[in-house]
């Protein structure tokens, strides 16, 4: 018997296509090698559907990723879009992993601020990252890890939405690369998974989400 994939609904950012004068919604590659190598079955969710809801019920999926991209408030379809999953993922306990922009998204979702990064210390670079919650270090078997870093955007202690938890901050400023909702199985982290050469690190990430030491 052939054992079932997890099915994962990815969100997409929104391109405009000047070439067609067209906007299109898109994704990296990069996520789809990921889920291929997760064995993870990939469900692109759409901007724009008139019922998105009617749509995720259908797709039946195990997991979220909220994908990176562009800023939050870029485009309302997307915000609207990203909005419905989180709603349908917290009402059918469904496990979330927000990425860079998703991370932002999430915190913004729960009542949090976003600041902008005028000196570019996280812009296309790698850095060391510091877990400071205990359950997280027990799960993933470590205090620490590289990371790497394509953002322009800083969320700090002062601007965390509500019952959100840090257990990650970057070595050199202390600003929160990772955090996880107290009651629901949701985790937001700053860094890119799906651009490591090898994936075993995002991997990990899921271990977080299915851990039932964190959420019970």
């Amino acid at each position: 018997m052939v054992k079932r994939q997890k099915k994962v609904g990815i969100s997409v950012r929104v391109e405009n296509i000047e070439k067609y004068n067209e906007k299109r919604d898109t994704i990296s590659q990069d996520w789809i090698r990921f889920c291929d190598c997760a064995e993870f079955m990939p469900i692109l969710i759409p901007n724009g559907l008139k019922d998105t809801e009617k749509f995720l019920e259908s797709m039946n999926v195990d997991m979220f990723i909220f994908s990176g991209g562009d800023n939050v408030g870029d485009d309302p379809k997307r915000d609207k879009t990203e909005k419905k999953m989180i709603e349908f993922a917290i009402k059918n306990k469904i496990p979330s992993l927000g990425v860079c922009r998703g991370m932002q998204f999430f915190n913004k979702f729960f009542g949090g601020k976003i600041e902008h990064d005028i000196n570019k210390t996280h812009v296309k670079t790698r850095h060391k990252i510091k877990f400071t919650d205990k359950k997280i270090e027990k799960i993933l078997g470590k205090k620490s890890s590289m990371v790497n870093s394509f953002h322009e955007n800083l969320l700090k202690s002062e601007i965390l939405g509500k019952e959100l938890e840090s257990f990650g901050v970057a070595d050199h400023d202390n600003t929160i690369e990772a955090f996880y909702h107290k009651k629901y199985p949701i985790v937001g982290v700053m860094w890119h998974p799906e651009r490591e050469h090898s994936f075993e690190r995002g991997l990990e990430l899921f271990k977080i989400l299915e851990s039932k030491n964190i959420w019970k």
